[in-house]
Parts: structure tokens; C-alpha cells; sequence
């Protein structure tokens, strides 16, 4: 392959950034890449024109099942949006709206934000949140920093728990860091409470949990809490923010950041993105946290107003002080997460919980009466369960996509010798009969 190609640049600027790396030639440069994976050429298609274009991509497209009833979780999930959150975010004074370095001239974005910030709050019981980060792998690791910068201590328990994306995003953006990251294995899916906390001391920054765990396990971490804080270290903690409308939430249970994956409030799944990420702390907290923070204020004239509070980034403020490199949030996101929660409203956020927690035990009734088929983990649980089955569950899986059924995750993907465990998740959009259909579908699987 002759990279020169596609580089933009002449010979004379090529010969002094090669002088520069200490290169004598493009291909010197290039010879890490192992030879078989070089090419001289690439086998590009002729030019379109538009209408052969669309016609290409349609058909692309038009491979893409869009039919499958869905029982995929793993931290993503299938949740109907009201038509009203598309309708209202895609009006033009959102989408297009200034950035909002200047207060005078973002009011609407800024007000939006603040009451994002507003609804973080309620949801997880926490005292103050931030305008949103990239995503919930994202948040957790934010979070994790956030503790080490006040803490000063080296050492990061994970529970195994945690949704292992979010795990090996903290070991990637760790790696050249003076951080000790100790992973505690759970006990069959469940977290191990005692290993927790024999393995607490002064030199632990944070305990990382999360709950419901990515076995689908409901904890009460309560005790956890006030262990880690008699030795000085911090709890954060990630939540599936819809499972929040029914079990204890991170403010209860004495955590000191709250974070989670806002992708169940109002987004589409959409091929992995663009999600939204939330974080809540404690008030003695916020000045720790990454990202922005809007507050309300008043004017000159007592008009109420909103501005950009805190912007702890490296923009903003000396390098070295700096909390994070972050240079924005997901503010459309969050905007659609603010219509979601606003549209169904207290009471009927509540309800939503209940609708997928109902479903969940009528699953577990069904699946579980499969000969061969039984629970992996012996807690309660919200809307999620981890299935062990008779056979490999990737497996299983291939089976039934081919049958138009999408019956879960295959554990054993992240979590070696859990090959027969599938994790399963039933939303609101899951009626009773589809998920007769998954049992009938199930059963002759694994029969």
C-alpha cells in the first residue's frame, strides 16, 4: 500500500514531518503494520449519482431486520418513546440552538438544562448533577476520577457486577494512570458483599457498583455505603434510571456519586449511539464534578434567569485544576430524556417500572418451567434475569434470530464459564403473548 495516495500534502512536506518522526520513509513508517494486511490497492466501487446512491443504501438498509421481538438488555433496552419527544426535539430553536457560552443568548438551552439537572436529581436522590457526560461507561469512569481526586488514594475496588463495556472502558482509559483498578468476582451473579468489605481500607478511593447489577440483581447497598465510608472511601454507584421508579435509589443507600446510561429515557437504541450519560453528587461534592453546571440566578431587573454555573474544564479554568478534558455534554440528548420523564410524570414513571417489573415475573414463571431452565441468581430482581440453560446460549440465540426472536444476550461473552447463561429483558413493549412465544421458542431450542 502506497499511503502517499491519499495524503494531501507535497513531497517537501511529506520529507520534513518523516525528518521530524525520524522516518526515512512513508513505508519505514508504516512497516509496524504487519505485511498481510497491506494492500496496493483498494477495491472501491465506480462512483454514484445520487439516485444510485439511495438505491444502494436502501437496499443496505432494507437487510437490517427491523422485526424481531426484541428480549436484549445487557444495559440498552427497548423502550417505547412517545411520539412527542421526537416532535418536540426536533423543533428548530433546540436542534439549532447556540451553544451556551453566552447566558443573554441561550436561555432556552440553558433552562432546558437546568431542569435535565433538576430531574437527575429526583431520579436518583442525589443533591446536585451536572448538564450530562458522553454516556453511563463514560459517567462511572468521570465519577471514579472524582473520587481519586478527593480521596488522594490509589486503589479502585469494581464489583465483576458492573456491565463489563463499562469495565473495560475503565481499564482503557486507566491504562498509563498510577490507578490500581481490583475487580471482586460475584457469587453466581450476585454481588459479594463480604468480599466488598473485607477488601475496604485507607488506601481505596471508591467501591464501584451498580444496581440493578448486569445480571439483572436488585442490592440493597446500604451497609456497603457505611462501611466504605468508616475507612474514608467513597461508593459510586450506576443505576438503570428506569429501574429507579421502583427500588431504593443511590441517595437512599448513602452513595456518594450517582451515575447511569440515560439511552432508556426517550432514545432509540439506534446501532449503539449517540447516548446520553448522567452523574449526581453531594452538594460538598459539586465543585469536584466534570463537565458544566447551570444554575438559576436573577437579574438586575429580579428577573429570573439561568447561566452557566460551574465549568470545571480545561477551557475554562488552568489546566492543572481542571476536573475533566470533556468539552460538552449531550445536551440533546438530555433534552430528549427531559420530554421523556416530563411526559410521563410521577406517577406515571411509576407505573412504567411496574409494567416491566410485571413482566419480568410473568417471564420468569414461563422460562423457568422449561425442563433444564433456571434462574442464575438468586436475588430480586427489576426487569432482567440471567437464565442458565441446558446448552450453549450463543447458540440458542443463533436459532432463534433465525425464527424472528431476539431471546437475549449470551452471557459468556464477557464472563468466562457462564457459556450457558443468557440474559434476558422485558420492557413495556413486551406483551404476554410474545413472551409465551419466546417460552414455546425457547423450549424446543433447548430441548
Amino acid at each position: 500500500m502506497n499511503p502517499t495516495n491519499f495524503v494531501p500534502a507535497t513531497e517537501a512536506q511529506q520529507r520534513a514531518m518523516l525528518d521530524a518522526m525520524g522516518a526515512r520513509s512513508v513505508e519505514e513508517l508504516f512497516a509496524v503494520i504487519p505485511a498481510e494486511l497491506q494492500t496496493d490497492r483498494f477495491n472501491l466501487p465506480d462512483s454514484l449519482c445520487e439516485m444510485e446512491m439511495l438505491r444502494e443504501l436502501r437496499s443496505l438498509a432494507a437487510r437490517n431486520s427491523t422485526d424481531l421481538i426484541n428480549f436484549c438488555g445487557a444495559g440498552f433496552y427497548d423502550h417505547h418513546i412517545p411520539a412527542a419527544v421526537d416532535t418536540l426535539a426536533s423543533r428548530g430553536e433546540f436542534f439549532t440552538a447556540y451553544t451556551p457560552y453566552q447566558p443573554e443568548a441561550s436561555q432556552g438551552t440553558l433552562q432546558a438544562i437546568y431542569e435535565f439537572q433538576t430531574a437527575i436529581v429526583r431520579l436518583t436522590g442525589m443533591e446536585v448533577a451536572n448538564a450530562s457526560l458522553y454516556d453511563g461507561g463514560t459517567a462511572l469512569f468521570e465519577a471514579m476520577m472524582m473520587a481519586l481526586r478527593t480521596t488522594e488514594r490509589p486503589l479502585v475496588l469494581v464489583d465483576e457486577g458492573v456491565n463489563p463495556i463499562y469495565r473495560t472502558m475503565l481499564r482503557s482509559y486507566t491504562r498509563n494512570l498510577q490507578i490500581e483498578l481490583r475487580e471482586i468476582p460475584t457469587v453466581r451473579g450476585a454481588a459479594d458483599m463480604a468480599a466488598m468489605a473485607a477488601q475496604l481500607s485507607d488506601r481505596v478511593a471508591a467501591l464501584l457498583v451498580q444496581n440493578p447489577n448486569f445480571f439483572g440483581a436488585v442490592e440493597d447497598y446500604t451497609p456497603l455505603a457505611e462501611a466504605a465510608h468508616q475507612v474514608g472511601a467513597m461508593l459510586v454507584m450506576s443505576s438503570y434510571p428506569v429501574a429507579l421508579s421502583l427500588i431504593k435509589t443511590p441517595g437512599e443507600m448513602g452513595a456518594d456519586i450517582a451515575v447511569g446510561e440515560g439511552q432508556s429515557l426517550g432514545l432509540p437504541l439506534a446501532f449503539g449511539g449517540p447516548y446520553l450519560g448522567f452523574m449526581a453528587t453531594r452538594r460538598s461534592l459539586v465543585r469536584r464534578m466534570p463537565g458544566r453546571v447551570v444554575g438559576a440566578t436573577e437579574d438586575a431587573q429580579g428577573r429570573r434567569g439561568y447561566v452557566l454555573t460551574l465549568q470545571a474544564r480545561e477551557q475554562h479554568i488552568r489546566r492543572e485544576k481542571a476536573t475533566s478534558n470533556i468539552c460538552t455534554n449531550e445536551a440533546l440528548c438530555a433534552l430528549r430524556a427531559l420530554i421523556h420523564l416530563s411526559l410521563l410524570g410521577r406517577e406515571g414513571f411509576v407505573e412504567l417500572g411496574r409494567v416491566c417489573a410485571a413482566n419480568a415475573e410473568y417471564a420468569r414463571a414461563r422460562l423457568t418451567a422449561i425442563p433444564g431452565v433456571r434462574l442464575l441468581v438468586s436475588r430480586p430482581f427489576f426487569n432482567e434475569l440471567a437464565l442458565e440453560l441446558p446448552r450453549d446460549a450463543a447458540e440458542v440465540v443463533g436459532r432463534l434470530i433465525d425464527q424472528g426472536i431476539a431471546p437475549g444476550f449470551p452471557v459468556g461473552r464477557y464472563y468466562a464459564g457462564m457459556e450457558r447463561v443468557l440474559l434476558t429483558a422485558f420492557t413495556e413493549r413486551r406483551t404476554r403473548e410474545e413472551i409465551d412465544v419466546l417460552a414455546a421458542r425457547l423450549h424446543a431450542a433447548v430441548a
